[in-house]
């Protein structure tokens, strides 16, 4: 039968400001993106020219039917130099969060979305932990500047990323920098070095993993201390580990090196956001491929909608506090096959609702098509589809279908 989510429930999508506002020149990923032998298949450029489409873009998440906005601040606009804070930046998203609440779109805020200053890359960046001190001090200055605006926070978006991607074996020990020369050499020519850098994504995962951590913890009490009253979280790339015979260690190990830490400081947090797209099995030997006949997206795992429910309950259990589903969707040029995913992912949520699982939201990744870092804008996420020659806004039927649900706030049988 039909399913009625609680009154309450939250309906969002989601962007971040590097994937959709363009010309984010300060920043450690433009810089990235155009260096010499780059692994970015093209650079961000004007992205969706979201910076200053704002208001018609937060219009349409009204209209698709949609009562949240998931989007990140840039630390790179409003921090360009370190010390120097912009207060035209600030501004900006100040803006940005009002004009969410002249729609009646509740503006939920993600403090770090993966990219950073470039002067903070350069010196340590996110592989050193005495950074940790310069994060909180951008996390003072935005949220007294935007705090009493805000429904929602996040500290960092998937701070475990790094982390779930090598312990799933697409990433090397030591990170992508350790076998892309192109990060080694960028660094040489900003006057830094391979050793020190220390690019999100991009850097060691352990060490990435162990600051991140450390940072959420700390900016949790820096933002509940600015004005305003909202809930504080952070976001987590969960794909479900699943085992096959042999492979229980092996799962149990992955998440404990890259899901159980951020999990169990989440238990002093307000929620734990929960972002996932697809599943990683493992045998006797680690981690494995694809399964044969499993179709294989774009971005080279598989479509497997049903990996939800898995994460969901796992972080439930183990963090003990409310749910919020911040990522999910499926980057494809296929609009029929987004909707046969969103149809089984939701099934999957519903099956942890009718269980007792507090879930307290959904948002769908993503508003629009955008710059999916290194893959560049080849794989398409988006409800909207953006022609970026004229940066007009296309809704695909996905768009009114998954609408159509959140405005109802019911699942069909």
């Amino acid at each position: 039968m039909p399913y009625s989510f609680p009154q309450g429930f939250v309906w969002g999508t989601a962007t971040a400001a590097h994937q959709v506002e363009g010309n984010n020149v300060a920043s450690d990923f433009w810089m990235l993106e155009h260096a010499p032998g780059t692994l970015f298949r093209e650079p961000s450029g004007d992205a969706v020219d979201h910076f200053h489409r704002y208001p018609q873009d937060i219009a349409m998440i009204r209209q698709l039917g949609f009562g949240a906005y998931r989007f990140s601040v840039e630390w790179a606009r409003i921090e360009p130099v370190e010390g120097y804070f912009s207060i035209a930046a600030l501004d900006h998203y100040r803006r940005m969060i009002a004009s969410c609440h002249e729609h009646g779109v509740k503006p939920c805020v993600t403090f770090h979305h993966f990219t950073s200053p470039l002067w903070f890359t350069l010196d340590g960046g996110w592989e050193d932990r005495a950074n940790v001190d310069r994060f909180l001090r951008f996390c003072e200055r935005t949220v007294r500047h935007l705090g009493d605006l805000i429904d929602t926070a996040y500290t960092i978006n998937e701070a475990n990323l790094s982390a779930t991607l090598q312990v799933a074996g697409v990433f090397p020990p030591g990170g992508l920098k350790s076998v892309a020369g192109f990060v080694g050499e960028a660094a040489k020519r900003y006057g830094s070095t391979p050793e020190r850098i220390g690019p999100f994504l991009l850097g060691d995962p352990m060490k990435l993993r162990d600051t991140m951590l450390e940072a959420h913890v700390r900016a949790r009490d820096v933002i509940k201390s600015g004005p305003g009253s909202f809930p504080v979280g952070v976001t987590l790339a969960m794909q479900d580990f699943q085992a096959l015979p042999g492979g229980e260690a092996h799962v149990a190990r992955a998440r404990a090196e890259s899901w159980d830490p951020f999990l169990e400081a989440a238990r002093e947090d307000d929620f734990v956001g929960v972002q996932t797209y697809s599943r990683s099995r493992f045998d006797a030997n680690g981690p494995m491929g694809p399964e044969p006949g499993v179709p294989v997206l774009i971005m080279g795992y598989e479509f497997w909608p049903e990996a939800l429910e898995g994460t969901v309950r796992y972080a439930a259990k183990t963090a003990n506090v409310p749910i919020h589903v911040t990522e999910n969707g499926i980057g494809t040029t296929d609009d029929a096959q987004r909707i046969d995913y969103e149809r089984r992912a939701l099934a999957a949520l519903v099956k942890c609702m009718r269980d007792g699982i507090d879930v307290r939201g959904y948002f769908y990744w993503s508003l629009m098509d955008n710059f999916e870092w290194l893959f560049g804008y080849g794989p398409e996420f988006g409800l909207v589809a953006v022609d970026r020659t004229t940066q007009r806004r296309r809704p695909k039927p996905s768009a009114d279908w998954l609408g159509a649900i959140a405005r109802s706030n019911t699942f069909p049988d």
